[in-house]
């Protein structure tokens, strides 16, 4: 994978959701990476996007402020996260090594 990296490439990566990107970044420069570019079923690639589009549903962006249940729908995307990492590797094989990287911001709203 193409990235910001001294080589330019990347086999280390994280699973790690954000809002308006991929979900998929080097874990060394932290580049973002455009899923299409894995050799990974349409199905997982579908289940990723979906996944990463309900990046921050536990907060009320208008306010700026924790939904009722965030700390719960955070956990419930941070579970789904677990198992979308383990599909990714086992799609990709020994290739890559991936790290997922839980969600915290719900925490950090919790303090406000």
């Amino acid at each position: 994978m193409n990235c910001l990296c001294e080589t330019g490439q990347t086999n280390n990566l994280k699973l790690e959701g954000d809002v308006g990107a991929d979900p998929v970044w080097c874990k060394e420069c932290g580049c973002n990476l455009e899923v299409e570019d894995f050799d990974v079923s349409e199905a997982l690639v579908k289940k990723l996007f979906e996944w990463s589009s309900s990046y921050g549903l536990w907060i009320d962006w208008e306010t700026d402020t924790l939904r009722q249940n965030g700390l719960l729908l955070e956990n419930k995307f941070n579970q789904i996260g677990k198992l979308l990492v383990n599909e990714l590797a086992m799609e990709l094989g020994d290739l890559y090594n991936i790290t997922f990287i839980p969600s915290t911001s719900a925490r950090f709203y919790a303090t406000l």
